[in-house]
Parts: C-alpha cells; sequence; structure tokens
C-alpha cells in the first residue's frame, strides 16, 4: 500500500468521528480524556475545542507531545502528532458548534474558548467494517481451527506515515 492510499484510508476510518481520545504527557504522567473534533482536515490533523484554563493547557506548553484515539465499533486508529494552542476568535467563530454551549454558556465569545491545533506525524488503524469485517471474521475462524495466528492485509491494518 502507498503512502497516499495509506493515507486516505486512515482519513476515511477517522472521518466520521465527532469526538476522540486525546492523550497528553506531563512530567510523569499521560492523561487521557475525550475531545470534541471541531475539525479534521485531510492530512489528519484536527482542531479541537477546549477551556484554556484546563490541565491541558499546561501539559501541552510542557510537551506538545500527543496521541489521538479513535473507537467504534468496527474501526479502530490512532495518530500520533503534536498539539499548538490558539485562541484565534476568526477561527473559533468559522468552527463553533452549537453543542459547545453546554461547556461554554456564552457562547462563542466566551473569553475561556481556545482550539487545540494537532498535527499528525504517524497514524495506524484497524478497519473491520463492511468486507474487511467479514473478512476478519473468516480469517479469525480459519486461524482458530488451524491453531494458527490469523493474518490481516493492509486494508484492515496499517501504519501510515504523514
Amino acid at each position: 500500500m502507498d503512502t497516499n492510499d495509506g493515507r486516505n484510508h486512515l482519513h476515511d476510518v477517522v472521518n466520521d468521528f465527532e469526538v476522540a481520545m486525546l492523550v497528553t504527557y506531563s512530567a510523569n504522567s499521560m492523561h487521557a480524556r475525550p475531545m470534541a473534533i471541531a475539525c479534521l482536515d485531510d492530512g489528519i490533523g484536527a482542531y479541537l475545542v477546549t477551556n484554556s484554563n484546563s490541565l491541558k493547557i499546561d501539559e501541552i506548553s510542557a510537551n506538545p507531545h500527543a496521541l489521538l484515539t479513535f473507537q467504534s465499533a468496527k474501526k479502530f486508529a490512532s495518530v500520533r502528532g503534536e498539539l499548538t494552542v490558539l485562541r484565534e476568535r476568526q477561527l473559533i467563530e468559522k468552527m463553533w458548534k452549537e453543542s459547545w454551549k453546554l461547556w461554554f454558556p456564552d457562547g462563542k465569545s466566551d473569553p475561556n474558548i481556545a482550539l487545540l491545533k494537532f498535527t499528525a506525524h504517524e497514524g495506524e488503524y484497524w478497519d473491520n467494517a463492511g468486507m474487511q469485517g467479514l473478512k476478519y471474521v473468516y480469517d479469525a475462524a480459519k486461524a482458530y481451527v488451524t491453531g494458527e495466528t490469523p493474518q490481516f492485509d493492509e486494508a484492515q491494518h496499517a501504519k501510515v506515515h504523514l
């Protein structure tokens, strides 16, 4: 699988998600939390909305490396990259979603809204949806019967450098 095919397939896997788990790093631990996806770009980069007074802002300032994970019943992905904190009002207004009012009661003018720009470097996906899911079930059953470990093709699982 060439890099563009892998990147495109990874984008297809994560494109329908509205929430991802964001893992950030502090001096001596990792911290994971669900984050609303404001926007996902073609390069598998993402914008996430956050409160500018949250602990993750301090973590990102100390170490911008992060991991985004995505999971549904049949699709899984993890993407490694770096975060940048943005407070650009025009960008916030452009990406604003009414559902964010739950966290920001003053709406898009709330001074505590910030965006996290996630720049992706490497990703990995497991896609067991559609025909790939049927192939996975077949390969897993065959491996179980023969006592072997199933072999998966790149359409089901691949590591992609972005």
